[in-house]
């Protein structure tokens, strides 16, 4: 297999002591055989399409092209998504559709239900029995642009993100709020007091009502939104994490895992600019910068986040911010693509270990953290190279539903969880 550019500069990153021991193809390699996590070896499917460990399995929900009950077919770019409680044991899933106005297999819907008729992003939702089978498919938000990540709220809504700064229509950069009790489209309505910039994704405080955004920049910002009012997002006020101690951090080499550092929070003045400049504001006040702030969740009183491109090496960090002490730690940096190549979305599961989706350059998987802090390998992508996203849990915690962003494949995978 012949490496890429950024593979191969992905691998000398891990370490001169791993340069020195293996070779570039020798390494690139490694990463498919790893040692067994809590759940044991990764057992090769027959299928070639889902790697798990034995005694799990996976259904095949819902997939570009396929009909869905509204009349429209499956759009691609399956990315974040969300799982609420439905009637009769049902889990609702709302997946986000991160395409752009030139994407094919766009969102289907009438004009009058887009946001904006240049819009091919949006999201689909999947109503899924207890056992793990889909029981109807259709759209929910239409006409919207990149919709990759997202979050859910306690009140049973799903943020729809916008990682996008483009003007059609309409100006675009916003997050949208769909109810997971919607059987059809939403009038889409732009939060724009959350602030226009590169969403990624939403995690909420359910303690607080505080919603916590990434931003899918080399130099973006985490954000804060305190809402006027609880469980309305319409009206209140951005603000961004600054270290108080380290004025205009960047944060993408010279930390240490396991530091604490104190935090403080800026205002936006202007939430909703004519340029891309939310995060030059912030940043001028003294706030901290992330590299690609990506997957952010709530869980067990801790906000979790990515930085895709965080490290020394480039190949990806893990912050945890604590609301109840004000302060930010290093979670985990292992600098080491054979461990961790590019973690986006995130999820903390039942159990309480946290699961990330790879987006690396090679082989992508789902990588597990104990709350020890050590990392395992839960699936593979067997099938291409294509990034894992959306990963979530049932409400009773016996299915882990994870969409493959291409071909665009929901998946529902069962086991000895």
């Amino acid at each position: 297999m012949t490496l890429s550019r950024r593979q191969f500069f992905s691998l000398a990153g891990a370490g001169t002591a791993g340069a020195l021991l293996l070779s570039p193809l020798q390494a690139f390699y490694a990463k498919r055989t790893l040692a067994a996590g809590p759940y044991g070896a990764l057992v090769s499917d027959p299928l070639g399409v889902l790697d798990l460990p034995a005694g799990f399995s996976y259904v095949r929900l819902s997939e570009t092209g396929q009909m869905m009950n509204d009349g429209y077919t499956v759009p691609g770019g399956h990315d974040g998504m969300g799982a609420f409680a439905g009637a009769n044991g049902n889990t609702i899933l709302i997946r986000n559709h991160e395409l752009s106005p030139t994407s094919s297999n766009g969102v289907g819907a009438p004009n009058s239900k887009k946001y904006d008729t240049k819009g091919r992003g949006g999201t689909t939702t999947l109503v899924v029995s207890s056992n793990g089978a889909l029981v109807s498919h259709y759209g929910t938000l239409a006409g919207t642009y990149r919709n990759c990540a997202g979050g859910p709220t306690p009140w049973g809504s799903w943020l729809s993100c916008e990682e996008s700064f483009e003007v059609g229509n309409k100006k675009h950069g916003y997050i949208f709020e769909v109810p997971s009790s919607a059987t059809g489209f939403v009038t889409p309505v732009p939060l724009v007091a959350m602030g226009r910039f590169n969403h990624e994704a939403a995690a909420v405080d359910p303690d607080t009502g505080y919603v916590y955004l990434t931003e899918d920049r080399s130099d973006g910002l985490l954000y804060r939104f305190v809402p006027n009012t609880a469980n309305n997002l319409s009206a209140g006020t951005l603000y961004a994490l600054k270290i108080t101690a380290i004025p205009q951090a960047n944060t993408t080499t010279g930390f240490t895992v396991g530091q604490s550092h104190a935090v403080s929070w800026v205002q936006i003045a202007n939430p909703d600019p004519a340029s891309d400049t939310v995060r030059v504001a912030g940043f001028n006040l003294g706030a901290a910068k992330f590299a690609r702030g990506e997957g952010i969740f709530y869980g067990n009183g801790d906000i979790y986040f990515c930085c895709t491109s965080g490290g020394s090496a480039g190949l990806g960090q893990v912050w945890r911010y604590t609301p109840a002490t004000e302060t930010l730690r290093l979670y985990i940096q292992p600098n080491n693509s054979g461990t961790l190549d590019f973690p986006d979305n995130i999820v903390v599961a039942p159990n309480n270990d946290i699961f990330l989706c790879e987006d690396g350059g090679g082989t992508d998987f789902i990588v597990g953290v104990t709350p020890t802090g050590s990392l395992y390998k839960f699936a593979r992508n067997a099938l291409n190279t294509n990034e894992f996203a959306g990963a979530c849990f049932s409400p009773n915690g016996q299915i882990m539903f994870v969409n493959m962003q291409t071909p665009g494949i929901t998946f529902a995978i069962t086991g000895p969880w």
